[in-house]
């Protein structure tokens, strides 16, 4: 296993994440533990220390899986990170009672690395908000020892992430003037340690995470990937496509290319992997065995495959077409979305369509084409517009998906 110093400890370069774990007849609620617990064995023996949850995952059950399988292990012998559903906030939420149960269903003290989960643009004001205390409280915990390390996680755009790190500054700051015993247990001047973000070749330039990982080395803040897979989309690459990067390098499965392409990446600490079986484990662990990133020309290839996988509209984000829209739409992010679409459908469109405000949407759109004569691309904004609104019309909420894993938490704590 590839080992990298990690705020003090050494953490292995593979995480295993327990977003999609294995279950029984296709129930997300109905984790299968023996199999669990086979790849958690497998994973550790292989040299995997850090694993990763959430409260949502699993209709709420993934905690309590993970926990009941490392329980097996002594407690110091891994890493374990969960997170602060903020993202879903709601008035039954509040951080001491979610933490507590955390806790709780892991079956442990403390937490190695405990994050808020999925700032964005519509919950970075429930988590900068003073009426919760979200940080202040999380903030705390550290002092008290159990959180080692607090972080977040970010499917936001670049200026959301830029204003939540500096949020982070802020608070470190002012902990700084009133505690400073206290700001000296965090590894840099942010209270937020580290971050979490989704990462991987394709969202290199489609989801901007170029400008995000240059922000983060920036700001000193080391990164854990997310999605280094696209949610298992880019193992599944056209003949084409694998016939170019086999003339860069020939014997290398999808998997691979992806992996060994973010081993290249200094401020990368941990690689999250969703797995869902044992060979999926047996198969990752034998990619990160070792470090063996691409060569200069390796990469090249495989980016310029992503350029072949993006399809959608040729927008350079000139802007040129924003000031003249008379409905005030952000045409270049969504033109974003639309290309984001064409590859895949993902959450985190909906999650941003969400975040947008009424009126400035999509469907908003009313074809006075004035965007469209001022694009130098000579893009048909309108009709792209008009097709991501129908993709969106036909997606499930994100404001409805909040609110099933809400009600499933409940149920849970009912019991």
């Amino acid at each position: 296993m590839i080992y990298d110093e990690f705020l003090g400890s050494a953490v292995g370069l593979l995480g295993f994440g327990a977003m999609r774990l294995p279950v029984v007849d296709g129930d997300q609620a109905a984790i299968d533990q023996p199999a669990l617990d086979a790849m958690v064995d497998t994973a550790i023996a292989s040299g995997v220390n850090y694993f990763d949850t959430a409260y949502p995952y699993h209709d709420g059950l993934s905690e309590v899986a993970l926990g009941k399988s490392l329980a097996r292990y002594p407690r110091d012998s891994y890493y374990l990170a969960d997170k602060y559903p903020g993202h879903q906030i709601a008035d039954s939420y509040n951080p001491a009672q979610i933490f507590e149960e955390q806790l709780a269903k892991c079956g442990v003290g403390h937490f190695d690395f405990y994050l808020l989960h999925n700032v964005y643009e519509n919950s970075i004001d429930v988590y900068t908000d003073e009426k919760w205390g979200i940080a202040d409280y999380f903030a705390e915990q550290k002092r008290l020892g159990r959180i080692s390390h607090l972080g977040f996680s970010s499917h936001g755009r670049p200026d959301n992430l830029a204003a939540f790190l500096d949020y982070g500054a802020r608070k470190y700051a002012a902990l700084k003037e009133k505690a400073p015993e206290v700001a000296a247990l965090f590894a840099g001047e942010n209270i937020f340690e580290f971050c979490q973000i989704q990462l991987n070749y394709l969202d290199w330039t489609l989801q901007r995470a170029e400008e995000k990982c240059a922000m983060l080395e920036n700001a000193g803040v080391p990164v854990v990937v997310m999605e280094p897979l696209r949610g298992g989309r880019l193992a599944q690459l056209e003949p084409a496509q694998m016939d170019a990067l086999e003339t860069a390098a020939a014997g290398r499965s999808t998997v691979e290319w992806s992996f060994r392409w973010l081993q290249g990446l200094g401020n990368v600490k941990v690689v999250l992997s969703g797995m869902s079986n044992l060979e999926q484990v047996q198969n990752n662990c034998r990619i990160f065995a070792e470090r063996q990133p691409l060569a200069a020309v390796e990469a090249a290839a495989l980016l310029e495959v992503a350029e072949t996988l993006k399809g959608g509209v040729p927008c350079t984000a000139c802007r040129y077409c924003v000031d003249t829209c008379p409905k005030q739409i952000d045409i270049p992010m969504m033109l974003a979305t639309y290309n984001d679409l064409q590859f895949a459908s993902s959450f985190t469109v909906s999650m941003q369509m969400d975040a947008v405000e009424e009126e400035h949407r999509a469907a908003d759109c009313i074809d006075c084409r004035r965007c469209s004569r001022l694009c130098p691309q000579g893009i048909d904004i309108p009709e792209a517009l008009s097709e991501l609104a129908g993709a969106l019309e036909k997606m499930p909420k994100w404001a409805d998906l909040c609110r099933q894993r809400e009600e499933a938490a409940r149920a849970l704590r009912q019991k």
